[in-house]
């Protein structure tokens, strides 16, 4: 059950929200604006829970009135029911969010044991991604991209704009392991490779402030595949920030554009540092793997062999993997999404 105290504290807050920004909110009107529209969903659910509540309590009134009395025997299992699922509901939405959720999100991808497989592999997931990242409608834009002669991977940096796309691809971080026969192999035997992904909210201004004597900036020139230079210029940025050693590299053809790409993929990785450290302090000794971002961890297989592909950290196989490799991952993350929702409840001992 739900404390009624704290219900009424959330519908306070947000008649309080409503009233301020009726009253234009002076220069706080946007941070009230996304208060109140975080809440909204959470008001919605408590109006459905309590008049729940009344339905019931009118119901079980009923019994004592001997003509009304087989009617609410006939209502009461089912208003039980539902007061049941809105409490569910109810619980769910009060969970604390993570504030990074509705941010856009960047993705790194590097081959990992393998070899040229390996890059082979992460150029598979890169597509897989992309292909994702389409059917939700999200903006995919490649930041720096290193290939191999045979048109692998050795090193992915992509920046994904869109709604909610930190809160579905943060599950994506971790180690990805393939096994299926390469193209190279004459002998037909299956290989096993890896590939390491992860995925950062994007750090805004707020979150970050990079002192301008902790970065180096140096400048080189744009090569293309195969080492061919795109232009003359040395139009590509790399920004080291020396306190850390992460080396973050853009090459687009604007060397204006890459230094601005360049800093904030250098802020989301040291916003995701700081948010590791603050979880890490926060529960040193949760074993569960769902949304910490452990990048050392193995998460997924991709048997190719089999056509199937399992997530180990809720023991989830699929036997769709053409369908996976094809951007067809709302089934998986889904399911670690409601995964992490049962452990948070369990949590709170709800």
């Amino acid at each position: 059950m739900v404390p009624d105290e704290r219900l009424h504290q959330i519908v306070q807050r947000f008649q309080y929200l409503e009233a301020a920004m009726s009253g234009g909110g002076g220069g706080e009107i946007a941070r009230l604006a996304k208060e109140y529209s975080d809440l909204r969903p959470v008001v919605e659910q408590i109006d459905s829970y309590r008049g729940l509540v009344g339905e019931l309590a009118e119901a079980e009134a009923m019994l004592a009135d001997a003509d009304m009395r087989e009617l609410a025997e006939e209502e009461l299992p089912l208003l039980r029911a539902r007061l049941r699922e809105a409490e569910h509901a109810l619980q769910l939405a009060l969970l604390p969010r993570d504030e990074a959720d509705a941010r856009p999100a960047i993705l790194e991808i590097r081959p990992g044991t393998g070899g040229d497989e390996a890059a082979l592999f992460a150029a598979d997931l890169l597509r897989m991604y992309q292909r994702y990242a389409e059917a939700r409608g999200w903006s995919f834009d490649i930041v720096e991209e290193q290939a191999t002669e045979l048109g692998g991977i050795k090193e992915l940096v992509a920046h994904i704009k869109g709604q909610n796309v930190f809160a579905r691809m943060k599950y994506e971080s971790g180690v990805h392991r393939v096994q299926r026969v390469p193209t190279t192999e004459s002998g037909g035997r299956i290989h096993t490779s890896a590939a390491t992904v992860a995925v950062l909210p994007e750090a805004e201004d707020v979150d970050v402030q990079v002192d301008p004597g902790d970065i180096r900036i140096d400048t080189m020139r744009s090569s293309g595949a195969g080492g061919q230079h795109v232009n003359t210029t040395d139009s590509a940025v790399r920004i080291t920030h020396l306190p850390t050693g992460i080396v973050v590299t853009s090459s687009e053809k604007s060397q204006h554009r890459n230094r601005e790409i360049a800093m904030q993929v250098l802020k989301s990785r040291l916003y995701d540092l700081e948010r590791q450290r603050v979880d890490s302090e926060r529960s040193a000794s949760r074993a569960a793997q769902v949304g910490s971002g452990d990048r050392s961890e193995r998460i997924r297989t991709y048997n190719f062999p089999q056509g199937r592909m399992t997530d180990h950290r809720i023991n989830l196989t699929l036997y769709k993997l053409d369908q996976v490799m094809q951007g067809d991952l709302d089934e998986v993350i889904d399911a670690l999404s409601a995964d992490d929702k049962a452990r948070m409840l369990a949590e709170m001992g709800a």
